[in-house]
């Protein structure tokens, strides 16, 4: 099998080329929603002269290279990595130095099909209830309110649909009275309570969406007893909470939560191979999965999100309401009394976070680290109607 990286360090294999292989074969036999059509023009033309872009040039030794611009798209793997450093720094600035617990919330398999056809429904109660489950037993059994950040995804290692939530939760949190704050290093909360909590809260939450005909037109609903007998089958699992050790630092936890925020259904880093029609890539514990190519890109094209759906969300402490108030006191709660507060640090410059993701002042020349210019802009090739929307930058 061939390695999966060139010479130069990057990827060998991209989506980018599956999506031009057998993108309008995927669209002879699948009906895409706009999303998915317009996700997988934008991977295809990510940074190709497709998008434009400018000329960069040595001023010492007069080495030129055109430099393409990027699709933006959320579900691009070539346009993560520095939205993800960016998230990074930003919210390092804001989290609490203590212990964070790691929590994920999964539905159960009956309810997949639920999902799919009602997506941005389904997958926003899902999220709204894990961090309802969470603040709940944070009031009640700790008598505080908890700081939690939670991140989508929809997808497993083999790209299979399998919708859960990641949660990264304070070790403790402020008293609701605002005058302390009580730590819970070692321990949070038992994941059968949290599991038996968060599947009674998603079970009423989708009998309201019920109530209010979110589902009709599903197929095993068209016999009146489909939704009750769905209710019941689901209602004798167990539902599946996972929770992780707390994390030894608050920069560990936002660095290990980044892994998750921007992460897409599939890396290029994974694509191992793609020949002869079928791509196989890495799975799980060292395992491959190999797949036909246009039945690679209907797996993939299954996890892009609804248009403007946010799948970073912060609630209680952490939620954007308490910024300046409840989550400045719990700071000032935790900051040693020694210690003077810091000023804030200013945002890191995309040139800084760039040389800490990939290791290069994309200053420097290439060829003799002299000082890089953008000379001139590369138009985009691209020809559309005159009231199209514009390219992305």
């Amino acid at each position: 099998m061939a390695h999966p990286f060139s010479g130069a360090g990057r990827p060998k294999y991209e989506l980018a080329a599956i999506v031009r292989a057998h993108g309008d074969e995927l669209k002879c036999s699948t009906s895409l929603r706009p999303e998915q059509a317009r996700a997988l023009k934008a991977i295809e033309l990510c940074r190709t002269a497709a998008l434009g872009g400018h000329l960069d040039r040595c001023v010492d030794c007069g080495f030129e290279r055109p430099a393409y611009n990027s699709c933006r798209n959320r579900h691009c793997p070539k346009c993560q990595g520095l939205a993800q450093e960016q998230w990074i720094s930003a919210r390092t600035e804001r989290v609490l130095p203590i212990g964070h617990f790691h929590i994920v919330f999964t539905l159960p398999s009956e309810l997949y099909p639920l999902v799919a056809f009602r997506r941005e429904s389904m997958l926003g109660v899902l999220m709204r209830t894990a961090a309802e489950t969470l603040s709940e037993l944070g009031r009640s059994k700790l008598g505080v309110r908890l700081g939690i950040t939670e991140v989508l995804h929809t997808w497993n290692r083999e790209l299979g649909f399998h919708p859960h939530v990641h949660c990264v939760v304070t070790a403790g949190g402020l008293t609701l009275d605002d005058s302390s704050f009580i730590s819970k290093e070692k321990f949070l909360f038992p994941v059968k309570v949290l599991g038996a909590l968060f599947r009674g809260k998603m079970m009423a939450a989708i009998r309201r969406l019920h109530r209010d005909h979110t589902f009709a037109g599903f197929d095993d609903f068209r016999d009146p007893l489909g939704f009750d007998a769905l209710m019941q089958r689901v209602a004798k699992h167990a539902w599946v909470v996972y929770s992780k050790a707390p994390f030894a630092s608050s920069r560990h936890v936002f660095e290990y939560l980044g892994r998750y925020t921007h992460r897409v259904g599939i890396a290029n880093s994974r694509l191992l191979a793609f020949e002869d029609g079928k791509v196989t890539f890495a799975t799980k514990n060292g395992a491959t999965k190999t797949l036909a190519g246009v039945d690679f890109l209907r797996r993939f094209v299954a996890h892009v999100l609804p248009p403007g759906f946010v799948k970073i969300r912060h609630y209680a402490l952490y939620a954007g309401v308490n910024v300046h108030t409840r989550l400045s006191r719990a700071h000032l709660l935790l900051r040693p009394a020694d210690v003077a507060p810091s000023a804030p640090r200013p945002p890191a410059s995309y040139i800084e976070l760039l040389l800490a993701l990939i290791g290069r002042d994309v200053r420097r020349c290439r060829q003799c680290g002299g000082e890089v210019l953008a000379k001139g802009l590369l138009a985009s090739v691209v020809t559309r109607p005159a009231n199209a929307a514009r390219a992305p930058p």
